[in-house]
């Protein structure tokens, strides 16, 4: 999956969002400043990268997020475990409790999600029962 730039990353999160819009209507969604003609740049290559569609309503077009949230955050986290925490989730989740000053009821909370992943993942080797 390619990677988005900033200003793409932005625009996929308001089409996220919001659903189909007008370039006007991301344009007065956008979180900075932005120039028509960069907005308009933005969504060509957005386009050709396959990560948006549009639809021509009379003179106007509607652009729609092709790409799901999902599988950019998937994505993006594959690039993060790989890049900064040398390929280990473990590493990533480590770091994570360490740098948010988790509650206790937060870490009660991943204590019993990892509790409940363990016993819904067969060991390796094996086949989960039905």
């Amino acid at each position: 999956m390619p990677r988005f730039t900033q200003g793409e990353l932005e625009i996929m999160r308001i089409l996220w969002e919001h659903g189909e819009l007008k370039p006007a209507e991301i344009h007065a969604r956008f979180p900075r400043q932005i120039k028509n003609p960069s907005l308009r740049s933005y969504l060509a290559i957005l386009l050709e990268k396959g990560h948006v569609v549009r639809r021509r309503v009379g003179k106007a077009y509607f652009y729609r997020a092709k790409t799901r949230r999902q599988s950019t955050f998937r994505a993006m986290l594959g690039d993060l475990v790989r890049v900064c925490c040398d390929g280990s989730v473990e590493n990533l989740v480590c770091q994570l409790i360490r740098a948010e000053n988790l509650s206790e009821a937060d870490l009660l909370e991943l204590k019993r999600l990892s509790e409940e992943s363990r016993r819904s993942t067969p060991p390796p080797g094996e086949e989960k029962q039905p």
